[in-house]
């Protein structure tokens, strides 16, 4: 056996493989964290199960749970990519953890590329999840998968954005009592539950340029009205997107 057998290598390990590593951990920290469970699982799972059996809403012609489904994927990808993520962010900011992230080999933009996924796997769970308990609920969804992948991908994009760009910018304790209230202002106001119909003409047309709003009636036209390609929702989604994710890399404080 040679002399330089067991001779340290110190160096980055691929780049690749710190992604990879980086995005597992973000995942289980996800999952693991009670608070974000229940903001990304049993919320979501509640309001379809509840909105759907009981005629609290009314949701117009045809089953309830044919209006509410899309509303509530929208809202689980709002939970995970804005909420969850602004929330879990903002305190490691406060903490240190993403200063000390950034000395380390990985590369900024490969650490937010790897919250990034993890946000996506966790949506792909809550997907599946909804999507098995709308059909126990007797779910008939339509139209075209390609625009239901769009607007699940631009919805991540703009909410994603939202979300750094509140827990770069903020105070983490500030972040946390933002990030719930306007998920909660969003609940009621983004036609997740309450069709849009039901608000003054002046409101809605402030409400129908919100990217919850334009997931949640881009979801709908496409599983509920079978639509081939919600442009207009999709275009609003993809300003949003732009809008945040830009603001997000020029005003994220490290610090």
């Amino acid at each position: 056996m040679s002399a330089g057998t067991y001779t340290p290598r110190p160096g980055a390990a691929p780049l690749g493989r710190m992604i990879t590593a980086q995005t597992a951990l973000e995942t289980r920290m996800l999952l693991r964290n009670g608070e974000q469970l229940l903001l990304t699982v049993v919320i979501p799972t509640l309001l379809l199960v509840l909105f759907s059996a009981v005629d609290i809403v009314d949701t117009g012609a045809g089953e309830a749970v044919d209006f509410l489904a899309p509303g509530i994927l929208a809202l689980a990808v709002m939970s995970t990519a804005f909420t969850g993520q602004a929330i879990a962010t903002g305190f490691e900011r406060r903490y240190g953890v993403l200063k000390r992230l950034g000395a380390s080999p990985l590369p900024r933009w490969a650490l937010m590329t790897a919250k990034t996924l993890a946000v996506l796997f966790t949506e792909v769970l809550q997907v599946v999840l909804l999507t098995v308990i709308a059909f126990a609920l007797g779910w008939s969804p339509q139209g075209n998968p390609l625009a239901v992948l769009l607007l699940l991908v631009l919805g991540t994009a703009a909410f994603s954005g939202l979300g750094l760009l509140m827990a770069g910018t903020l105070r983490a304790e500030a972040t946390l009592a933002a990030a719930n209230l306007v998920f909660l202002l969003l609940l009621v106001g983004g036609g997740v539950i309450v069709p849009l119909d039901k608000f003054p003409d002046a409101v809605r047309s402030v409400l129908d340029l919100l990217p919850i709003t334009a997931l949640s009636d881009g979801l709908r036209e496409v599983l509920q009205h079978g639509a081939s390609m919600p442009w207009g929702d999709l275009g609003v989604l993809a300003v949003w997107a732009v809008l945040g994710l830009g603001a997000a890399a020029r005003f994220f404080r490290w610090e």
